[in-house]
């Protein structure tokens, strides 16, 4: 039987969780993680999602432990790959010459790496992990969340778990569901937020479009084509009323302009991440890095437009709707995958198809090839203390003003485009420029219940700033500043209501997180008054 009461309790052990735990474990607290699939990691890993990240994080953007995650890929790749000496010696190494960001890399690298920073506080149980482990009930004390009944997904067994601290890290905000805590599914009306890009009516079912990842390779003169799948016929057709084309295709949307834009598989790797072809787009593994003849291809990771799903939202449906909807973004993954093998124009001249193409479910750590778990860029989001308008931190939303908002509770700062992929109610892009931007403490606390904090996308943003604090290194910075909050409160005997309403004990709990887990709070004055580029 393992362990059910802890200090504190991480529902979830994706990216913000697992550096939720990491703060909580520095700070002295003993830590009991859950994780649905048998990785943690999230973003990183089991969804397979290469880094996205802002363009000064080599230098500044991040807290200290997401920079340790960093130089561990790293380091992991010159101690165990045979890489070139030129290669090895590259400080900001990419080991996979991506460019969507400056450290693509695989998903299994990402999770040693994750596991290595962790096993020093598993030795002792100071942490202990539940893998394949789900959230199935929560109990409610008045304003406290009492108890949370977590079930092992292959044997059914059932355990009840309690703690002081409740930290909701599952990837779509299942506890915030499970307890009837205050909480936001979809979009936001302009009525409500005053937002530019607000829906003029909120609408909880325009949610982003979800993705399920797949990395392959391609051995030329080799045949790797899959069954056709089973909704391959509908997705060879399909085309949206605001796509320029059919789903599968080489001509895309570009985000920002909405016009249409050509990119093919492999016939432009030089460009920017919107330019450029896709296979260098989201590239996890470069064989230049690499001695003549070593590896016979490059890896590459699929995260393309083309693999968006926007048929239906997977939040505040039914189990029925909800699995349907799954379902449909596997068979669409799979069925784009059968196109590039089978239909697809080459970049090389006359002929249709690579099948050299080839699943890599080695990478993913699955027999189907695809990622373990969908990627889903929208969560459920606290009803919070403090909410994050796009009045704060967009650039024309701020009419003239330079710089984001500067919140006197910043708990983090982070650097991206408001990003929001197409949606489940048939709206395109929405990719306007955002300023360097911090994390308030604010929108860490609900507005009711004491003792639940939000450790990843489930923080109190809207439909649209959510498209700018959902990315790698600021859900981590979440995660990490919610298992601080946690710890703190405990090691103070104060509460978080306390430490947000009060100057000097928010004063106190900001100086821990400098000095003790190497946060940055504020961005340096040149780049705050920067804004996001473009692709």
């Amino acid at each position: 039987m393992p362990d059910t009461h802890t200090d504190i309790l991480i529902i979830g052990g994706g990216t913000g969780g697992v550096a939720a735990a990491l703060a909580a474990l520095r700070l002295g607290r003993r830590v009991l993680m859950t994780e649905e699939t048998d990785w943690i990691g999230g973003q990183l890993t089991s969804q397979a999602v290469p880094p996205d990240e802002g363009i000064w994080i080599e230098e500044v953007g991040c807290t200290a432990s997401y920079r340790a995650f960093r130089n561990g890929v790293r380091a992991y790749y010159r101690q165990h790959y045979p890489l070139r000496p030129e290669s090895r010696a590259e400080v900001a190494l990419n080991p996979g010459a991506g460019t969507v960001s400056r450290l693509c890399h695989e998903p299994r690298v990402a999770l040693a790496v994750l596991e290595a920073m962790l096993a020093p506080y598993r030795a002792d149980r100071q942490l202990v992990v539940l893998l394949e482990t789900r959230p199935v009930a929560v109990e409610m004390d008045g304003d406290r969340v009492a108890a949370v009944t977590v079930e092992h997904v292959p044997s059914g067994e059932r355990t009840v778990l309690t703690a002081p601290y409740v930290l909701d890290a599952t990837e779509t905000g299942e506890l915030l569901d499970l307890g009837g805590i205050e909480s936001v599914i979809g979009a936001e009306g302009h009525a409500q937020t005053g937002e530019p890009h607000a829906l003029s009516e909120a609408d909880p079912l325009n949610q982003q479009a979800i993705s399920w990842c797949f990395a392959m390779d391609h051995l030329e003169g080799e045949d790797h084509t899959i069954d056709k799948p089973a909704g391959y016929d509908f997705w060879r057709g399909y085309q949206a009323p605001f796509w320029p084309d059919r789903q599968l295709s080489w001509t895309l949307c570009q985000p920002i302009t909405h016009r249409a834009v050509y990119r093919d598989l492999f016939g432009n790797p030089d460009e920017t991440p919107h330019g450029g072809d896709l296979w260098h787009f989201r590239r996890i593994f470069a064989r230049r890095h690499y001695p003549e003849g070593r590896y016979a291809s490059d890896i590459t990771l699929v995260n393309w437009p083309q693999i968006d799903y926007w048929l239906g939202p997977v939040l505040g449906v039914s189990e029925e709707e909800k699995a349907k909807h799954l379902a449909g973004a596997r068979d669409l993954s799979l069925s784009l995958l059968y196109w590039m093998q089978t239909e697809a124009p080459r970049h090389d001249g006359p002929g249709h198809g690579y099948p050299g193409l080839r699943l890599r479910g080695d990478v993913t750590g699955t027999r189907d090839g695809l990622a373990k778990a969908i990627y889903v860029r929208e969560s459920r989001r606290i009803r919070a203390q403090f909410t994050v308008l796009e009045q704060m931190v967009g650039v024309d939303a701020r009419a003239g003003l330079q710089g984001a908002e500067l919140f006197p509770d910043t708990v983090g700062i982070g650097q991206y485009r408001i990003d929001l992929h197409p949606s489940t109610r048939g709206r395109n892009y929405v990719d306007v420029a955002s300023w360097p931007f911090q994390i308030p403490l604010g929108a860490l606390l609900p507005v009711r219940v004491e003792n639940l904090l939000p450790a990843a996308k489930n923080l109190g943003v809207t439909h649209i700033t959510n498209g700018c604090y959902r990315l790698h290194p600021v859900e981590w910075n979440i995660g990490e500043a919610a298992g601080a909050l946690a710890a703190h409160a405990l090691n103070a005997d104060l509460t978080p209501a306390q430490v947000y309403h009060t100057p000097a004990l928010l004063g106190d709990f900001q100086a821990l997180l400098e000095r003790d887990l190497g946060f940055e709070l504020h961005w340096p004055e040149a780049l705050r008054l920067t804004p996001s580029p473009g692709f």
